[in-house]
């Protein structure tokens, strides 16, 4: 995410969050396609029907020891994002778990997603509170000056209005206009700007409301007690679709940055595993898989996945 953590309870999702899952996975009962999305974590996933992503014994050899000696990663994850990652049935799921816990079948680990405050989750990395994260993370210089993140999709940023966008909001003039937007995210920083912007040019401005979760932004925009809200485009194209009309997208996506798989700093040999195990799933066709699933947009799909900084 364009978005980071102390552990929380996760709220149940509004109904418009869960609505139409099927829809959005694709054809087929849970939508999985060829991807197993099975885990044995104690917090779980959301099954796939699928064949198992095989186990790459040189890239699991170069899995740091105290990880082979319990056999998981402890993931941090605010799952309140969906689709990249959110609750379903009690259980995590998303793009991003899909993805996790395909990786964790190359490395031959599980990953146990744990479910936690976004703004805390790369704190949590550089105290060992979390082994790796995998939450819509965009990679940016800040970012990297504390942790390593690894490349897999890009995103951008869109504003959502409800249906008809009645009061005619554009993207890059939102001032006097009410906005909601999730804490901790890089549309925080985004909105910064733009109220910097609209005082200086001596118009209202922006009235922000930030909230802890993205479900709760898109329902304050249903309920209309703003009007506009700003979040990673997958996971306003995925609101659109699932408040059935309320909502729509206006314009573009903008300041577009790849996700990055978060790692402590200086991650050497597992950082290297875990971007040929995401690599891997490039070239083997199950990450086209995954995206499709999750109706994500093939236009951010990486061919090539990347350690940042560069080792």
């Amino acid at each position: 995410m364009a978005r980071g953590t102390q552990l929380k309870a996760i709220a149940l999702l509004p109904a418009f969050a869960l609505v139409g899952l099927t829809v959005a996975c694709g054809a087929g009962g849970s939508g999985a396609g060829n991807v197993n999305t099975s885990s044995s974590a104690a917090s779980g996933t959301a099954s796939g029907d699928a064949v198992a992503v095989a186990k790459d014994d040189a890239l699991a050899g170069m899995v740091p020891a105290d990880i082979k000696a319990d056999g998981k990663i402890v993931v941090g994850q605010d799952q309140s994002y969906p689709p990249n990652e959110f609750v379903d049935g009690g259980k995590p799921a998303g793009f991003d778990v899909d993805l996790g816990t395909a990786i964790g079948q190359v490395l031959g680990v599980q990953m146990d997603f744990q479910n936690a405050a976004f703004d805390g989750i790369i704190p949590g990395i550089g105290a060992k509170k979390y082994e790796l994260a995998m939450s819509s993370f965009s990679i940016n210089a800040e970012r990297l000056q504390s942790v390593d993140m690894i490349s897999y999709y890009s995103a951008g940023t869109s504003l959502a209005v409800l249906k008809g966008n009645p009061d005619g909001l554009k993207a890059d003039d939102l001032c006097g206009k009410k906005v909601a937007v999730q804490k901790g995210t890089t549309q925080v920083e985004d909105l910064d700007k733009k109220n910097a912007a609209c005082t200086g040019a001596g118009k209202p401005a922006i009235e922000v409301t930030q909230l802890q979760a993205q479900t709760d932004v898109n329902l304050a925009l249903t309920a209309k007690r703003v009007q506009g809200e700003l979040a990673d485009s997958p996971v306003i194209d995925y609101a659109v679709k699932q408040t059935n009309g309320q909502l729509e997208s206006v314009g573009t996506p903008y300041d577009t940055a790849p996700y990055g798989i978060v790692l402590p700093k200086n991650s050497g040999d597992f950082g290297k595993a875990v971007q040929g195990a995401v690599q891997k799933l490039i070239d083997s066709g199950a990450y086209k898989k995954i995206l499709d699933k999750w109706g994500l947009n093939a236009a951010g799909a990486v061919t090539k996945s990347e350690i940042n900084p560069a080792s």
